[in-house]
């Protein structure tokens, strides 16, 4: 593992304007796919303007989605861009962010609990179970992103889902965001 040199263990990636990229912590160039590997492996770190120190780090990492979209490497699926793409500028922009991050949280543990269910003698029940869990969050998620749309009940009897028209919806919505990722940081420490 890298060792780091930035606040919190935080491997510190210089950018120069030349475009190279620099690892202080190896004290090398490096490339693109260096990042992906680090990214893999889990490891934390911050893309700077080498100049003026400016975070890239979020333009950084769509580049290298964009670099692997364009090597054939695709994930995103064209509807989903385009529907990202509409969410730009949109009122329920500023949630969205939270409900990715919650919604590839949730896919990662879904990973390691199939990885764990192969070794059972019928791995597709836990596919099944997780098909269904995702179908009804997506649900609840266009619900939540469909201003006006009448909210159903779940078929495991919960409450009803959040109206986005309605402002104290919209607030409870985003305090279980934030729990969420505030859950989420406390269980990396």
């Amino acid at each position: 593992m890298a060792k780091s040199n930035g606040a919190s263990g935080t491997v510190i990636i210089k950018k120069y304007a030349n475009r190279r990229l620099y690892d202080t912590s190896t004290s090398s160039y490096v490339t693109l796919d260096h990042l992906s590997d680090l990214v893999r492996k889990e490891v934390d770190f911050e893309v700077v303007d080498a100049k003026s120190g400016e975070d890239l780090t979020r333009q950084v990492l769509t580049q290298i989605i964009f670099e692997k979209e364009n090597k054939g490497e695709g994930a995103l699926p064209v509807n989903f861009l385009r529907k990202l793409i509409g969410f730009y500028g949109a009122g329920s922009q500023s949630l969205l962010p939270a409900w990715l991050e919650m919604s590839m949280n949730s896919f990662a543990e879904s990973q390691d609990r199939w990885k764990s269910a192969m070794g059972s003698a019928n791995p597709f029940t836990m596919f099944e179970k997780q098909a269904r869990a995702n179908m009804e969050m997506f649900e609840n998620a266009m619900r939540m992103f469909t201003p006006g749309m009448t909210p159903k009940k779940s078929k495991r009897g919960e409450k009803d889902a959040p109206r986005m028209d309605d402002p104290m919806d919209l607030l409870r919505v985003q305090m279980a965001a934030m729990q969420e990722q505030l859950d989420a940081l406390s269980r990396k420490h």
